[in-house]
């Protein structure tokens, strides 16, 4: 919590008089550790397949948490480990000094944000701060950081990129927009979830996110069409995998999905439905800009052919089966290669 008189002092836009609570919380600035579980609530907004994850490494940091999900049970994991529900953002916002977000689609983004009587900023006092860690629109994140200063709060665009693995081990890219001062202020909080790049004013970490996406968008279809081309030319495909991994073939993306597409284990570390969201915006970004980025456009059409085929729900690696369908093949072992294994 001595972080809200940092915050003020380093963002002087609010006529917002100290209460008490503030002026004794103003008087321990000096000591340096601004942020730590002895001195700083957190709230969070989110527990989907990342955020549940991230929140219970902040848990386990010993930090207070109020969590906020529109289903308490999809929070029973993390109200085990000591989180406390509540029943709207502003109610989570109101016990809190930094409200973390991580939800599905820009609209949602607005809404736990900004919605001004259930949103998260309606409830958070002067001082605090918004961490948005959704891939979004940068527009909605220049947009909900004049909202914040405007109401004497700080807002922080922070995407993430390293899937659910990342988020398991503590191991994600976190991508920054937004007072430089602040972002450094939270590096012990983001510290506990990944490593930290400031990447310059508000939405800065959202087209730093985007980029990331384009670059995985052709990553996966170049992916997938090796391990179909492999198929086709008669190759053992765990036998190819291991042996492109060391060259200059290799990537996170040939670590994370490779075996996962062999093993035909679909599930998502992230969903098709929210990478096609993802895509969607780069294209909408990329129209704003002039761009004409042709492998981005392919990647979205491929990955909208699985949405078509009720497929949304499936992680990205699923892309293969777009091109299999392409090729009228399958990766998929048959029963006599099965058998042939076995007899060997």
């Amino acid at each position: 919590m001595r972080l809200l008189s940092l915050c003020r002092s380093i963002h002087i836009t609010t006529n917002f008089t100290p209460t008490p609570f503030y002026m004794s919380m103003a008087a321990n600035t000096a000591t340096g550790d601004l942020i730590s579980p002895s001195t700083t609530k957190l709230g969070w907004i989110g527990t989907g397949v990342m955020g549940s994850s991230m929140c219970s490494h902040l848990l386990k940091a010993g930090y207070a948490v109020n969590v906020f999900t529109r289903t308490q049970s999809k929070a029973q994991s993390l109200l085990s480990m000591g989180a406390h529900w509540f029943d709207s953002p502003r109610s989570v916002a109101a016990q809190s000094d930094v409200v973390f977000s991580i939800v599905g689609y820009p609209s949602d983004v607005r809404h736990v944000m900004l919605d001004p009587t259930t949103g998260a900023l309606s409830g958070l006092r002067p001082g605090g701060v918004l961490v948005d860690m959704t891939t979004s629109d940068p527009s909605l994140a220049e947009e909900i950081h004049a909202a914040a200063a405007s109401a004497g709060c700080f807002s922080i665009d922070a995407p993430v990129s390293g899937g659910d693995r990342g988020a398991r081990s503590a191991f994600l890219s976190i991508f920054a927009g937004g007072e430089q001062s602040v972002v450094n202020r939270l590096t012990p909080l983001f510290d506990r979830l990944g490593r930290v790049y400031y990447m310059g004013g508000p939405g800065k970490g959202q087209f730093c996110k985007l980029g990331n996406q384009v670059t995985i968008a052709s990553t996966m279809v170049g992916l997938c069409e090796g391990l179909i081309y492999a198929h086709k030319a008669g190759l053992d495909l765990s036998n190819y995998l291991n042996a492109i991994s060391t060259g200059a073939a290799g990537s996170k993306s040939l670590d994370l999905y490779g075996n996962r597409i062999l093993n035909r284990d679909f599930e998502a570390g992230f969903y098709v439905n929210h990478f096609v969201k993802d895509l969607g915006i780069c294209l909408r970004e990329c129209q704003n800009m002039g761009l004409a980025l042709p492998g981005l456009a392919l990647a979205q059409q491929l990955y909208l052919s699985l949405k078509a085929h009720r497929e949304g729900d499936l992680g990205t690696q699923a892309l293969v089966l777009a091109l299999e369908r392409l090729n009228n093949i399958s990766l998929e072992p048959t029963k006599s290669d099965s058998k042939g294994e076995k007899e060997a």
